[in-house]
């Protein structure tokens, strides 16, 4: 299953967008099952900060992250911040315990 979350194609008519029809059209494309889904996802903590550094990576590094994800089960992936505040995905346990993510990454 796919879907558009964000349609980057906006309407040339006119400067200003109208965001209550955005919100409308968008109403209408997905099932309320999907715009359900979406809030809830939406309102984990961290889930905005997390996307926009995903859509900040290079195609390269975006490429091996979704690549690494999808070679696993999630219920084996793990996450940490080490010392030097990057983040560490693993498969199991975490080598980074003494800070753990909290949120949409556990």
């Amino acid at each position: 299953m796919s879907a558009v979350i964000y349609k980057f194609e906006r309407s040339r008519e006119g400067d200003s967008v109208d965001e209550s029809e955005r919100l409308f059209t968008a109403l209408g494309r997905y099932s309320s099952a999907e715009l359900l889904e979406l809030l809830y996802v939406g309102e984990e903590p961290g889930f905005f900060e997390l996307i926009r550094g995903i859509f900040g990576l290079s195609d390269e590094s975006r490429l091996i992250l979704q690549n690494f994800l999808a070679a696993m089960p999630p219920q084996n992936l793990t996450a940490g911040i080490d010392q030097q505040g990057r983040l560490i995905l693993a498969h199991g346990a975490p080598e980074c315990e003494e800070n753990p993510v909290k949120g949409i990454a556990n």
